[in-house]
């Protein structure tokens, strides 16, 4: 075992963090954390992954339960898509997780670095990790300035990470090595002064810790406008599905209209689309909640506006939207942005 090896896996022993997840060889359960942890932290993920395995504990459970039931599960999570994915891998197991790195890596929204670890942690198979941690960890103590997110870098990392794996223990060293990158080598301040690595690594002995890992293309945000209708008729409210190709997909919303660019009041009003959702004969009560509340995904940022439209309580306004009593809106798998806007504005 060579001296990096070898340091991360001493590392590991003393300084291993304890989570459920690794209480258990089950690939299920391994399976289940690595999708939550791919775009969530551990401290805000940990609490999702015992209250989902405690709803669906096993592939049958959740290959069983409807969508949206499992969308309810996800809420708060984000990145949605993880969890249409879990849920149609699940069903297309026939009740028995795969045994075989391909049969792990083709299941819907599996990729290299998770088959890599659930075949490594449950199965115990020589499968080199790598995710931000690793490229990170990698590209710092050997000095790499290839971009990580280049074919070549890709590459060259997969091959670096492969060659630094032990194979005997492959769950212990991959634990290990992530754990170092989330909490040593960390990507702002870093803790050299301890890091046992610190005097043969050549991104401290260079000064360019803060420069590596290099990554070629900055992430493109666009900016888009939402204007909300919290609709309340009486005791009743308003909401859709979307089911479009689009953020959020098969989640519930209050009624929605996109705009270009950011309106204002009156312009809003005076939309032909807003308009078109009422009934002339009623007279709505409509007053503006919230205006501009930000709210930054990945690729994206949203301004959202929120309006309160009460109307009667037997309206035919709305007539193409799903009739819920306000008391139930939380029964539903909502966005983020959608809970934070109507949570006070429900009465």
């Amino acid at each position: 075992m060579n001296e990096f090896t070898k340091t991360i896996v001493e590392w590991y022993e003393e300084n291993k963090r304890e989570l459920p997840w690794r209480e258990s060889a089950d690939p299920y359960l391994i399976w289940i954390s690595e999708i939550i942890l791919q775009q969530t932290r551990v401290a805000q993920g940990y609490d999702y992954f015992l209250r989902f395995i405690k709803r669906f504990p096993d592939v049958q459970t959740l290959a069983a339960a409807d969508e949206d039931e499992v969308m309810k599960y996800w809420q708060g999570l984000g990145y949605y898509s993880r969890a249409r994915n879990l849920h149609a891998a699940a069903k297309s197991m026939n009740g028995v997780f795969p045994k075989t790195y391909p049969e792990v890596l083709a299941l819907k929204g599996v990729g290299g670095y998770t088959a890599a670890a659930i075949c490594s942690f449950a199965y115990g198979m020589p499968y080199a990790v790598v995710d931000g941690n690793v490229y990170r960890v990698l590209s710092r103590y050997f000095g790499i300035d290839t971009p990580i997110d280049s074919t070549e870098g890709k590459k060259l990392f997969a091959a670096l990470a492969d060659e630094m794996l032990d194979k005997k223990q492959p769950a212990l060293y991959n634990q290990g090595i992530m754990d170092f990158g989330a909490i040593q080598c960390t990507p702002q301040s870093p803790d050299c002064l301890f890091c046992p690595l610190a005097d043969s690594c050549s991104a401290l002995s260079t000064g360019r810790v803060a420069q590596l890992p290099v990554k070629q293309h900055k992430t493109k945000t666009t900016n888009r406008y939402f204007n909300y209708m919290y609709v309340r008729a009486g005791a009743y409210t308003y909401i859709n599905k979307r089911t479009e190709n689009d953020i959020w997909k098969n989640l519930f919303e209050l009624p929605l209209i996109e705009t270009p660019v950011s309106l204002s009041e009156e312009e809003f009003l005076s939309l032909p689309e807003f308009k078109a959702l009422l009934v002339s004969e009623e007279n709505p009560e409509i007053r503006l909640v919230c205006r501009n509340v930000k709210h930054v995904l990945s690729h994206r940022i949203i301004y959202a506006n929120l309006y309160e439209v009460v109307l009667p309580e037997g309206t035919k306004a709305f007539a193409d939207f799903l009739k819920i009593r306000i008391e139930d809106l939380d029964q539903y798998a909502i966005s983020k942005l959608v809970q934070k806007l109507v949570i006070g504005n429900k009465s």
